[in-house]
């Protein structure tokens, strides 16, 4: 890249942006590029903390109102309208869009700009689990969306062959990249608790039925019955009542909400779990295992890949309790040297295939050839 550009973000939340995105806007800013992100206007404290980060690396901010989850189609339309307006106030040279809303309406807006627009498949939502008319209306959006895109970065392969199957692009525009990557310099190996009477499990993620939060509690309550003793760590905004739930589990359980820096816990642990139905890349499952420490996720794409299973953590059926609890059992057994070497292995398998310097270069280097 050698001309200076400007480059226009559309995403959905600026703390997404801040934590997972950080570093390629600061490669593209320190290349003497101008970078300007659309994120939705709001007060949440989680929200401002991220902005002030975003513009520590010298990132413009533009706030627009946004339903971030919402499906009223009048609303988006407006969304749609402001994307057009700022497009025509900046007159960027081109555009990165993440998640569902930014892809399907920052896309058109740049393509009625003929602005050159690469979109970011970061997961495919309850939309696509199952036929209906949601997952029809998403797919006919995407393909009105996405058809003239160069390139369309996917965060696995089988998202990817999903969106490809589904007709809405073709293979040759698809591209897959490690995720986000992980920041193996921010999240650094550190050493592995001492062996203490019980097994601290952690959870880090949003507090709702879709990340496996019943069936972490259920695994985790017949471990306890069972005479294991384990402690429950989690971490992350209620996105549905679990208050109550969580109550009830008594002191083997502590939820700590949500925290702004989630490395002291990770230091804590002696495993992640994370039973999530669906995922892009679950960030969490690479920051813990490039700590060091040992992950029981589902076996699912976007979870999957974090693990070598039996050597750096285990995979778990995906909304199976039953399994999750084996999972977990087996885990307990393992000595404190055992988990440790996990913990090495997940370490190993960061630096090998999720360096985020590296995914970095091949997003920048990827998005310069089709702009060359």
């Amino acid at each position: 890249m050698s001309e200076k550009m400007k480059v226009l973000v559309l995403c959905n939340s600026a703390s997404g942006l801040n934590d997972f995105r950080g570093m390629l806007l600061k490669e593209l800013i320190s290349r003497g590029n101008t970078v300007r992100a659309v994120i939705p206007k709001t007060e949440e404290k989680t929200e401002l903390i991220a902005e002030d980060g975003l513009k520590s690396i010298g990132c413009e901010l533009i706030r627009v109102p946004m339903e971030r989850r919402g499906t009223n189609p009048v609303r988006d339309i407006g969304l749609f309208r402001r994307y057009r307006r700022v497009i025509r106030g900046y007159q960027p040279d081109f555009a990165i869009t993440y998640t569902v809303k930014p892809n399907i309406y920052g896309s058109l807006a740049c393509h009625f700009a003929k602005i050159p627009c690469f979109a970011n498949i970061t997961g495919l939502g309850s939309s696509f689990q199952k036929d209906g008319l949601l997952k029809d209306f998403v797919t006919v959006l995407y393909k009105t969306a996405l058809k003239k895109e160069k390139v369309v970065f996917f965060e696995n392969t089988e998202n990817c062959r999903i969106i490809v199957d589904h007709k809405i692009i073709r293979s040759g525009q698809a591209h897959v990249l490690a995720g986000a990557g992980v920041d193996l310099e921010k999240f650094t190996l550190c050493e592995y608790p001492q062996e203490q009477d019980e097994t601290r499990f952690l959870f880090i993620g949003r507090v709702m039925q879709e990340k496996g939060i019943e069936q972490l509690l259920e695994a985790a309550e017949k471990l306890r019955d069972e005479g294991c003793r384990i402690h429950i760590g989690i971490l992350g905004e209620y996105e549905e009542n679990y208050s109550e739930r969580l109550a009830e589990c008594g002191d083997w359980l502590t939820y700590y909400g949500y925290q702004n820096d989630v490395r002291p816990f990770i230091e804590k642990a002696h495993c992640f779990v994370l039973p999530s139905w669906h995922e892009g890349m679950a960030n969490t499952n690479l920051e813990c295992a490039a700590m060091g420490r040992p992950v029981i996720t589902s076996n699912i794409p976007g979870c999957r890949e974090a693990v070598v299973d039996g050597v750096s953590g285990f995979l778990s059926e995906v909304r199976n309790a039953d399994d999750l609890a084996d999972k977990m059992r087996k885990f307990v057994s393992l000595s404190n040297e055992e988990r440790r070497q996990m913990g090495l292995a997940g370490r190993k398998h960061m630096e090998d295939v999720f360096d985020k310097k590296a995914v970095v270069k091949e997003t920048i280097d990827t998005m310069m050839g089709e702009l060359s």
